[in-house]
């Protein structure tokens, strides 16, 4: 049997409560970022810190194995707020037990769009990225919360990917196990999470109230090599450890001795993904239809974790109107600070975003809450769709200035005559200050002699003015 230990890494740009007015850049007007450094380095200290100098413990007495995944907003973070961290997942991958699995750079919903251009575009980033941060290419891919359908597999596999991962629910399933490599019908390997086993780490390991509390490292050890299967994908938060279930449940010491039970038998086998991909042949076919689409999510295992209600749905819809907007009008993109406006949008599309105004009950609500830095849902939606508004208002109101900036110096261009529009030229007029115009090298002697012919005209009829008043004097 073969196992595979799966951490998503991820935190997003929490977006300012209210906007901030006083900010001199859209990103001071938007971005939390005094809150962003407060939760990174306080996770960092509590989660990324312990539990990756751990790992690189567990690599080296146990030559244990581990997969992450890492997205571009976390990683842009960690340059920012905390190098260390970064530079122990550097050391991780450099082991060579560590496979990084690739995924949307921004924790985007952008495979739910319309068209795949900006999910391609996410995906293509967060490659360019590992490729510059940790000098790895991967070939396997999750998307944002495990979103997945038929479409979005081949969108993946036509990228040159070589497997998908995904949650395996009874939704897809049926009877069948999700302890199987299986494929898509355009024949894209699928790789489908052991919820139930991942759970019993991520939600449950330090629930009281849970039958099988305390959770062991030799109990969990038993449990895996007694399921029946190929492999058992084990998929959880990386802030499971110290963050989510703290130092003092004992999760650390659960993680340390872990490799030593799973050891302890014969048939259980730690790998990287890839091996999985490499030596197991797919089961059976997942078909999933775009209005079925599963995720990791909630009870539901569906999108309504993000699209569940009539707010996440209008603040979606203004999203993708901003989108369009943005990709549709080719003067956007002469703006000075288009990069900082299109960085804006793609933080705007973080899954987190949506995730804040979901206002479903029971246990799905607290762990949507947990995650929340607002008070209510509501207050969630208020802060995201003002920013939207604003910040659609700003890119108009650029593009008005831009236009009559324009507009302005066509009729500067006019009052000078025709001329090419090459570079720009200063002629001193007689009566004004200097005027800057674009012409053409030619044209700049011309132009010249022209003011020159002018001004010798007017001193003409200045001189005869005078004549004529000394002669009406004498007479």
């Amino acid at each position: 049997m073969l196992i595979t230990f799966n951490f998503e890494v991820h935190q997003p740009h929490r977006l300012n409560k209210e906007i901030n007015k006083k900010g001199t850049t859209l990103w001071d007007r938007y971005v939390d970022t005094k809150l962003n450094k407060e939760v990174f380095n306080k996770v960092a200290n509590n989660c990324y810190i312990p539990a990756n100098e751990l790992m690189l413990e567990l690599i080296d007495e146990h030559d244990f194995k581990v997969n992450y995944s890492i997205t571009g907003v976390f990683i842009e973070q960690a340059l920012e707020f905390n190098d260390y961290v970064l530079d122990l997942f550097k050391d991780l991958v450099k082991t060579g037990n560590v496979e990084l699995i690739a995924e949307t750079y921004h924790h985007s919903l952008s495979s739910l769009f319309e068209d795949d251009e900006e999910f391609i575009e996410d995906i293509e980033r967060h490659r360019e990225l590992y490729k510059d941060v940790f000098n790895f290419k991967a070939n396997i891919f999750r998307n944002t919360e495990l979103i997945y359908n038929n479409r979005i597999a081949k969108v993946v596999k036509d990228l040159g990917f070589e497997a998908i991962f995904t949650e395996g629910t009874e939704k897809i399933l049926d009877w069948r196990s999700p302890n199987y490599l299986y494929q898509s019908p355009d024949g894209m390997k699928v790789l489908l999470r052991n919820y139930r086993l991942s759970d019993d780490i991520g939600f449950r390991f330090s629930a009281r109230d849970w039958d099988q509390y305390p959770l062991t490292a030799d109990k969990y050890a038993i449990w895996l090599a007694s399921t029946p299967g190929e492999v058992i994908n084990i998929y959880m938060d990386y802030e499971t450890f110290g963050e989510h279930h703290w130092k003092e449940t004992g999760i650390f010491e659960f993680l340390r001795h872990l490799p030593i039970e799973i050891a302890k038998h014969e048939h259980l086998e730690v790998v990287n993904v890839s091996e999985v991909v490499d030596r197991l042949e797919p089961r059976g076919e997942i078909y999933v239809h775009e209005f079925a689409t599963i995720s990791w999510a909630d009870t539901e295992r569906d999108v309504s974790a993000w699209l569940g209600n009539k707010m996440q749905r209008i603040s979606f819809e203004k999203l993708k109107d901003i989108g369009r907007f943005i990709k549709e009008n080719e003067e956007v993109k002469k703006l000075n600070n288009f990069d900082e406006i299109y960085k804006i949008y793609k933080v705007l599309q973080t899954s987190d975003n949506l995730y804040y105004q979901s206002t479903k009950g029971l246990s799905d609500m607290s762990v949507h809450n947990y995650f929340s830095h607002f008070d209510t849902p509501f207050d969630a939606y208020a802060s995201y769709l003002n920013i939207l508004y604003d910040f659609e208002y700003y890119i108009k109101l650029q593009l008005h200035k831009l236009k009559n900036e324009n507009k302005n110096k066509s009729v500067k261009t006019k009052k000078m005559g025709k001329c090419r529009i090459k570079k720009p030229c200063k002629i001193k007029h007689q009566n004004s200050e200097d005027i800057i115009i674009y012409v053409g090298d030619e044209d700049i002697e011309s132009m010249q002699l022209d003011i020159k012919n002018n001004k010798n005209k007017n001193n003409d009829k200045e001189d005869k003015k005078d004549n004529e008043s000394k002669k009406f004097i004498v007479a």
